[in-house]
């Protein structure tokens, strides 16, 4: 039958010199017994090692016990005596298992900081007063989602980057009628990749704060349109889809939703506008159907563009689409984009696909890509 003990932990060494007393053993015999130098045992009854897996195995051929015995009381002994841990660890792993700090720490866009400073950056960042409320922050209906749609965290953080990072920017107070009047000259954009820098110089004319923070994690964001006041509009865009033609998209749909006020009273409405996400189809939220017909309308015109997909196909040669693409006044990329889409083939006449970072980074306010805007939290 094994010991019983008291259920606080105690030295091993007091609980060896028990077992010793009711067999009537001195130290010396315990190391006869065991083959262990007196020495050995010596420091093991002061407490100055502690037992092995190799003496537990010894203890309990002498004691008639089980290894896991005195291996248990080692263990339990240890964790009495081991320093109690940072009370900070437990708020970490809270906050890291319900959002990305760290990798927002390595982004830039929080500073590594002891926990009561990284937990008031953290509240800052996210507009809140208190940790909690982070789960009841409000967003307008998004493509492909419901008005209580919830957001991943990665989405969520993306989206407050790009308010902090539009909060940098010193732009005239927004004119709605001035951002409607402008979209032609937008238009008259299409045609050279080159000129999209005047984008985010052009939208701040009419009072639209424009930025580029890179997406954080694996999070599905193309744009987003938020709301600092009633008369602050932001435009945030992911490039994530490095192209022309998805720019034009995701911009245009993106103004359309500032043009409506779509967002307002809320933090915003995060986009992803892949696949579905690009239809005015019924199945599609409210919001999300005036912004893509926007968007599917600006380059080229539904109708012309149909008419003239049903007269080339199945065989639309390169030469169609590049008279087609001047005529209309556009980039051969915008029309290939469009016909990929219609088509769902995306390898179709892809060497027309244009990047457009290089183009647009210089003249824009950017996030990530190797880049940390300048915020203070």
């Amino acid at each position: 039958m094994e010991p019983i003990f008291d259920n606080f932990a105690e030295p091993p060494g007091e609980i060896i010199k028990e077992e010793m007393e009711a067999r009537g053993w001195a130290q010396t015999d315990l190391a006869f017994i065991l083959g262990y130098s007196e020495q050995t045992i010596n420091k093991l009854m002061n407490g100055k090692s502690g037992i092995t897996a190799d003496m537990a195995k010894a203890l309990a051929e002498a004691f008639g016990t089980s290894a896991e015995l005195w291996a248990g009381l080692q263990k339990d002994w240890e964790l009495r005596c081991a320093r109690e841990p940072d009370q900070a660890i437990k708020a970490r792993a809270l906050m890291q298992g319900a959002y990305p700090v760290r990798e927002m720490i390595n982004r830039g866009w929080l500073d590594k900081s002891e926990q009561s400073v990284l937990e008031m950056q953290f509240m800052r960042f996210f507009e809140v007063n208190r940790l909690e409320d982070i789960e009841h922050l409000e967003f307008a209906a998004a493509a492909k989602k419901t008005v209580e749609a919830e957001h991943t965290p990665e989405e969520l953080a993306w989206l407050f980057r790009v308010r902090h990072v539009a909060r940098t920017i010193n732009i005239p107070k927004y004119d709605e009628k001035l951002l409607q009047a402008s979209l032609g000259e937008l238009r008259a954009l299409m045609l050279d990749p080159e000129d999209i820098r005047h984008v985010p110089e052009l939208l701040g004319k009419c009072g639209v704060r424009f930025v580029i923070v890179e997406k954080i994690g694996n999070c599905k964001i193309d744009g987003v349109c938020t709301w600092l006041n009633d008369d602050e509009p932001v435009i945030g865009l992911t490039t994530r889809h490095n192209r022309l033609d998805n720019f034009w998209f995701v911009l245009r749909h993106e103004i359309e939703h500032v043009l409506w006020g779509h967002g307002k009273g809320t933090k915003g409405i995060i986009d992803d506008l892949d696949g579905e996400g690009a239809s005015d189809g019924e199945g599609v939220a409210e919001e999300e159907r005036i912004a893509n017909s926007a968007s599917l309308n600006f380059a080229l015109p539904r109708e012309r563009l149909m008419s003239f997909y049903n007269r080339k196909k199945p065989y639309i040669s390169e030469r169609d689409v590049i008279g087609f693409s001047s005529v209309s006044e556009v980039h051969p990329a915008i029309v290939v984009g469009q016909i990929q889409y219609i088509k769902n083939d995306y390898a179709w006449l892809r060497k027309w696909l244009v990047n457009i970072r290089k183009h647009l980074f210089p003249a824009s306010i950017v996030d990530g890509f190797g880049e940390t805007a300048n915020v203070s939290l």
